[in-house]
């Protein structure tokens, strides 16, 4: 049997054992579902060609699960924890066979690591081991990880500088989140808790690869991250992020093309905003634009969107959601991608975050003459996809989301 599958059916059991057997912390998520289209067909998913992300809400055509586990085995007397970390993850395609591995399904272990935490030596800080998710920052609507530096390496984190509360946080990678064959290695530090306006913090990153000698084409890169987090606003908080790259830095966190010379730039600009006002009316909008320059191509991507949602009782709740996404090539006509959601929920709570949610929901896309011609062949908005020359569809569906 491979090594990989191996290792993650013993988590797997370890898992499913873990609340009864052993002083383990079982964490997990969980989303999938049925749906189909207008015309019968298997339900299809809208994301504009050149853009990074999409709009989430009845819009996507997966199964994916998380399984981890988190267990303390040592303390010390002067209060250092051990503690151990591993998750496995499963994903497969709407209408494929579950598959261990391929182009339509996959199970890895992304997470496996070592963490020594509250280190009186680094003033409550941790030194940590192995593969991880790294200090990742997300905006939920979308799923998209704008600032993710995860991977395979060692570091220090939260180091307590002793003004006010600020931290510092150094990590040494060899590989991002995904297998990445070239083995550049990665530096980034960031600074956390700097002081900005009552309830607001900023965040400062920095992020530099390594040209890795041994290969002719490949160059080094940087970038940085500035963040405002703006906590307790309207029930929720704000996130505005202003992020720059250059090389294989465009990755932004990750490792970008190594290939990137320091002419490929990216900047990009987010918006998050996260409400709860009422104890029945949360959600959340982003907005943002990236601009990258290469010397073969310049392209902009644009999107607003926002999610709604209104909780009738303390278990139905109506969500809508809406996205606009476009993108302007240096060469080409403009791409256009409009999708809206309307899902009926059945929640175990009124908010926004309140998980488990059961949701039945209709979405409607609709995209322009550049966006299907810019599209890959069978993909939802290419003339060779499920709509055909048509360039507006409809789906239907149920999902189950979850986490805890």
């Amino acid at each position: 049997m491979n090594l990989r599958i191996a290792a993650l059916l013993a988590l797997a059991v370890l898992w499913a054992a873990a609340p009864t057997a052993w002083a383990w912390e079982p964490e997990g998520y969980f989303r999938g579902g049925i749906g189909t289209d207008t015309e019968g067909h298997e339900q299809a998913c809208f994301q504009l060609p050149g853009a990074p992300a999409k709009y989430r809400l009845g819009n996507e055509c997966e199964i994916y699960a998380e399984l981890a586990l988190g267990h303390e085995f040592y303390r010390l007397e002067d209060g250092t924890s051990l503690r151990l970390f591993g998750m496995a993850t499963f994903f497969n395609e709407y209408g494929h066979t579950p598959t261990f591995d391929g182009d339509h399904g996959s199970t890895r272990l992304p997470q496996i690591y070592l963490d020594v935490e509250e280190v009186p030596l680094l003033n409550g800080g941790s030194f940590w081991a192995g593969r991880r998710f790294y200090r990742r920052n997300d905006v939920h609507i979308t799923d998209f990880y704008y600032w993710n530096p995860s991977g395979l390496g060692t570091g220090f984190e939260n180091i307590g500088l002793g003004w006010k509360d600020l931290t510092l946080s150094y990590g040494f990678f060899r590989e991002d989140s995904i297998d990445q064959p070239d083995k550049a290695s990665r530096h980034d530090l960031q600074l956390g808790n700097i002081p900005a306006n009552a309830g607001g913090q900023f965040e400062l990153g920095l992020s530099y690869i390594d040209r890795p000698s041994r290969l002719d084409d490949a160059h080094s890169g940087w970038s940085v991250t500035l963040q405002h987090k703006q906590n307790e606003l309207l029930g929720g908080g704000n996130v505005l992020a202003l992020q720059y790259g250059e090389g294989p830095g465009i990755g932004l966190g990750q490792t970008g093309p190594l290939e990137a010379d320091d002419d490929t730039r990216r900047w990009r600009v987010l918006e998050i905003l996260t409400w709860q006002t009422h104890a029945r009316f949360g959600g959340q909008l982003m907005a943002a634009v990236q601009d990258d320059q290469s010397p073969d191509n310049d392209q902009r991507w644009y999107s607003l969107g926002a999610r709604p949602v209104y909780a009738f009782t303390d278990r139905w709740k109506l969500a809508v959601e809406f996205g606009h996404d476009r993108v302007h090539p240096d060469e080409g006509d403009i791409r256009i991608l409009n999708k809206l959601t309307i899902a009926g929920i059945l929640a175990t709570g009124p908010g926004f975050n309140d998980r488990p949610e059961l949701r039945l929901f209709v979405t409607h896309g609709r995209w322009n003459r550049a966006a299907q011609e810019a599209a890959t062949d069978g993909d939802t908005l290419s003339a060779s996809g499920v709509y055909g020359s048509r360039r507006y569809g409809t789906t239907v569906g149920l999902q189950l989301e979850t986490w805890w």
